[in-house]
């Protein structure tokens, strides 16, 4: 009964926050769903506002500065497998011998890649993941679409996050509260590293919405093209804190 409770108040909140989005006319042609995209956007801070900060914070608080940066190394590790996988689907041969080779220096010498060996040998981190790759490969972005828990995106953008969980080898763990486990872990720490630059971009943003929408699309072409952004795009100034390696501006939550 309690559990039934919970679900009914978890749904009229997600109602409520769309419903109060979809009064919003949409004016962008890049965001035709603007009403619908605020309304998720407003489900998504609240859902952090309640649970994922106040998490996030817990999580800061009670684990000691080595074992964050261990465990975000470890996943870091894990991600890697996807990036080499786009390396090579991106024809960046080079590239790929890196990202492999820093794979598995990290699992063997980093123990399971808890310590970033390759960093202390100038093995690269790359940023490399399927949207990019059907971005190489020609791929249309879409229109601006904001999805409940996961934030900024787009259609081709949801075709990455299934190409990128299919490449991740937590996705098929025998265990589903072992795997549920190991991606919620991972969301905390996630949010926990966000924490101070979310706070400054949300406080640098006249339009918090227009901010993350502008950044979402301009952080993809920045990546797309490798930092070689063709001339003529009007490309945002962003502050340093929020450079190509870190995601506080695109993914808020």
């Amino acid at each position: 009964m309690q559990q039934k409770k919970l679900m009914t108040q978890f749904g009229c909140l997600v109602l409520s926050g769309v419903l109060a989005g979809c009064a919003t006319t949409a004016k962008d042609p890049q965001d035709p769903l603007e009403g619908w995209n605020r309304g998720v956007q407003t489900f998504n801070d609240k859902l952090d506002d309640y649970a994922m900060k106040p998490i996030a914070k817990g999580y800061q608080w009670v684990t000691p500065s080595f074992v964050d940066q261990g465990v975000s190394n470890f996943f870091s590790n894990i991600n890697d497998i996807g990036v080499t996988l786009n390396d090579l689907m991106q024809f960046k041969i080079s590239q790929t011998g890196l990202d492999g080779s820093r794979f598995i220096v990290n699992t063997v010498a980093g123990v399971a890649g808890f310590v970033d060996v390759a960093a202390m040998i100038d093995l690269p981190k790359h940023n490399e993941d399927f949207d990019q790759t059907m971005g190489v490969w020609g791929v249309p972005t879409g229109p601006y679409l904001v999805l409940p828990f996961f934030g900024p995106s787009s259609p081709r953008g949801v075709g990455g996050l299934l190409g990128d969980a299919a490449m991740n080898p937590i996705s098929y763990l025998d265990s589903g509260v072992i795997s549920s486990g190991l991606f919620g872990v991972n969301a905390i720490d996630l949010r926990a590293d966000n924490l101070t630059t979310e706070k400054i971009a949300t406080e640098a943003a006249v339009d918090r919405y227009a901010f993350f929408k502008s950044a979402y699309f301009q952080h993809r072409e920045y990546l797309i093209h490798d930092g070689n952004v063709p001339e003529g795009s009007d490309y945002l100034e962003i502050d340093d804190d929020f450079n190509e390696d870190n995601l506080a501006p695109v993914k808020p939550y």
